[in-house]
């Protein structure tokens, strides 16, 4: 799994005094709690750039004065007028403690109805998940493969073994939809044509239209 490593020091000042203090110094305050205690500390705000600005699930390393912890992270601010990153939560992992994570979701292969000329309408890029921390993962796959046209992979289907899915289990993930092209032809296609549903033509009056067939010989008569 992706680990990022993030060195910092143990925070002995607080207030908002501190704090300023600390931003000025382009370093942002954090805290680690879920293990034996709460620790506050402070890093520079270029080393939570990888693991703040990605889509990706990882795992993070402090090192805070030589005290190593590992941990996910579970909550970040950003300041609503700059938008500059101003506070990190990270959740320390302990073994035989359960945690809650989102984790992406990564499709696999190509949808049956896609392949029948439909569309792939992702719903939702990832799931809330409750496990322990050994059986962590960047991401679950779902194989998609078997989706035909008007199908739904909803949160119930996801199997995740060891996991516990928290979202609720009817919200769909991912459908494949008819394209505009497809409806148009489904619609042509049961389209009832004119001849068949018309009035069937009046008898030609007599001496006009078609000629009266001849009538048969007398001698074709007696046989």
């Amino acid at each position: 799994m992706n680990t990022i490593t993030i060195e910092g020091q143990l925070r002995t000042e607080f207030g908002k005094a501190a704090t300023r203090q600390l931003r000025s110094e382009e370093k942002v305050p954090g805290v680690i709690y879920g293990g034996a205690k709460e620790i506050n500390f402070s890093a520079p705000a270029t080393a939570f750039k990888n693991i703040v600005y990605t889509p990706d699930f990882m795992l993070a390393e402090l090192n805070i004065d030589g005290t190593g912890y590992r941990c996910v992270l579970k909550d970040i601010q950003f300041d609503k007028v700059s938008d500059q990153l101003i506070h990190v939560d990270f959740l320390e992992l302990v073994e035989d403690k359960k945690l809650t994570v989102t984790l992406p979701l990564k499709f696999t292969g190509v949808p049956a109805g896609v392949k029948a000329g439909g569309q792939l309408v992702t719903k939702m890029k990832s799931l809330k998940v409750k496990t322990l921390p050994k059986y962590l993962r960047e991401n679950i796959e779902m194989d998609i493969t078997h989706l035909e046209l008007n199908d739904n992979l909803r949160v119930q289907d996801v199997k995740v073994e060891n996991m516990e899915v928290l979202n609720s289990p009817r919200i769909p993930i991912a459908s494949v939809t008819l394209t505009r092209q497809l409806k148009q032809e489904e619609a042509t296609a049961v389209k009832v044509p004119v001849a068949t549903i018309a009035a069937p033509a009046a008898a030609a009056p007599a001496g006009k239209g078609v000629p009266a067939a001849k009538a048969a010989p007398a001698s074709a008569a007696k046989k």
